[in-house]
């Protein structure tokens, strides 16, 4: 009989991973994310992390897209003993290559200075728990396949159907015969909202006998994306008239070129100062050359405003924008005293160089901090959406004296109302389990669905296994 473990984003969000077991087709390993946030750094996560089965024993991954929290751990696990090939689109594939090989470098440079500080206390140094040739043998495993186009894995059927998510995010599908007996699971990955900026609208899948379906924001629904851009034309305005910068914590991959199309569209409409926009992250440089990349494969309505501006790229979109890539360009940013919005990763603020910014700027009550995206417990994102007035930054107290705004309606994924409407098109009553997504938005979703549609849906536990 087949089973699915689930061993990763249970009643969280993060660290997605789900283990799909069959005499069919073997072991089939359902993402491979990092565990983000919960305090502590990447290194003392990365040594903490383990996994709840042998990598040598998975025969294949499927990878849903390519953000941290899904594919993060990629590395640990083919340096732990996997070799076998990693499906996902081409662009989920080419957002791999940027994200792996900046997370690999980050690693290392941290695990370094972490030996450092503990050869200077007498401690023994940590193990590297996996190096960049991992990160090489991730990418030569890749194994490419486009949306709605079935392919074989073992002895089972897949197709890759578009999340609208992220660039390249899926919704999978995976159907085979055991026992006599049809069946089929879906995966839902991170579903987009409908109507999203950039992104097509998640496809429709009707038939399952067991849905994976995350629930990140099921206890509530995003405000308009109208709505959403004509308060962060406000708070620019604001921000504007009170002589600061406005400083976006912003996620490398989907919101930081969300951003960047909705201040080009302002400034085109008339509607934007003369801010000057500097994009700080050579991530989410190289992630902006990609959906340059790929523009033609994105929402056709959504781009238009390009054509109209004969822009050809969303750099081209913004007239003030600067790419800022070196650590020297980054630093150069503090001599900025106001009229720069300033966009950086990490976007919960848990790394990288927003976190610099926040040290030269969150005191200042001229100044805005913006964030935009979801911000998971323990990290310091939402420990300032949650109203702390004071934090500790690189060992230091600051005063939090900046003004904090939170943008909800750009997020990337779908609210509860569009969650509810995306199982509702089900015709075969599947079992649902509800994923990524903390507890108190699992339990609202999961009573509504019952409550309004009659469906039940559970919220699995760590290292809970279901047979179907």
């Amino acid at each position: 009989m087949a089973t699915i473990k689930f061993l990763g984003a249970t009643q969280e969000v993060t660290g997605s991973c789900h283990l799909l077991q069959s005499p069919v087709f073997g072991r089939i390993l359902l993402d491979c994310g990092m565990h983000q946030g919960g305090g502590g750094d990447v290194v003392e996560r990365m040594a903490e992390e383990w996994f709840g089965f042998k990598p040598c024993e998975i025969d294949a991954v499927i990878l849903s897209h390519a953000h941290m929290d899904h594919s993060g751990m990629l590395p640990k696990l083919f340096h732990d003993g996997y070799s076998g090939p990693v499906y996902c689109t081409p662009a989920t594939r080419d957002l791999l290559d940027i994200m792996l090989r900046d997370a690999a470098g980050l690693y290392e440079r941290d695990l370094e200075r972490e030996n450092l500080r503990r050869e200077r206390r007498g401690l023994a140094p940590l193990p590297q728990e996996y190096t960049i040739a991992d990160v090489e043998s991730v990418m030569r495993a890749c194994e490419t396949r486009p949306y709605r186009r079935e392919f074989a894995v073992g002895g089972a059927r897949v197709t890759f159907q578009d999340a609208g998510h992220i660039l390249g995010s899926a919704i999978t599908e995976i159907r085979f015969e055991e026992q006599g007996q049809s069946k089929t699971l879906v995966f839902s990955g991170d579903l987009g909202k409908r109507g999203a900026v950039l992104m097509n609208d998640p496809a429709v899948v009707t038939e399952a006998d067991v849905v994976l379906m995350e629930g990140t924001y099921g206890n509530r629904d995003h405000r308009t994306v109208d709505d959403t851009v004509v308060q962060f034309e406000e708070i620019l305005r604001d921000a504007w008239r009170r002589g600061g910068n406005v400083i976006i914590p912003a996620f490398a991959v989907g919101r930081t070129q969300e951003l960047l199309f909705y201040i080009g569209l302002l400034a085109h409409q008339g509607k934007l100062d003369d801010w000057q926009v500097i994009l700080d992250s050579p991530m989410a440089i190289a992630v902006t050359h990609l959906y340059d990349r790929w523009l033609s494969e994105l929402d056709s309505e959504d781009i238009k405003p390009l054509r109209e501006a004969d822009k050809k790229s969303l750099r081209q979109f913004i007239p003030r924008l600067h790419l800022s890539a070196t650590v020297e360009e980054s630093m150069a940013i503090n001599k900025i005293k106001n009229g720069a919005i300033i966009i950086a990763g990490s976007g919960m603020c848990n790394g990288g160089r927003i976190r610099h910014h926040m040290k030269q700027r969150i005191w200042d009550k001229r100044n805005t901090v913006v964030f935009v995206g979801f911000q998971a417990r323990g990290t310091l994102g939402r420990v300032l959406v949650d109203g702390a007035k004071r934090i500790k930054l690189f060992g230091e107290d600051y005063v939090v004296s900046a003004r904090i705004e939170t943008l909800g309606g750009f997020s990337a994924h779908a609210g509860q109302t569009e969650l509810i409407a995306w199982i509702s098109q089900f015709t075969t009553q599947p079992r649902v389990a509800l994923v990524h997504g903390e507890p108190e938005a699992l339990d609202a979703l999961a009573e509504k669905l019952w409550r309004e549609k009659g469906i039940k849906a559970e919220a699995p536990a760590e290292g809970q296994g279901w047979v179907f």
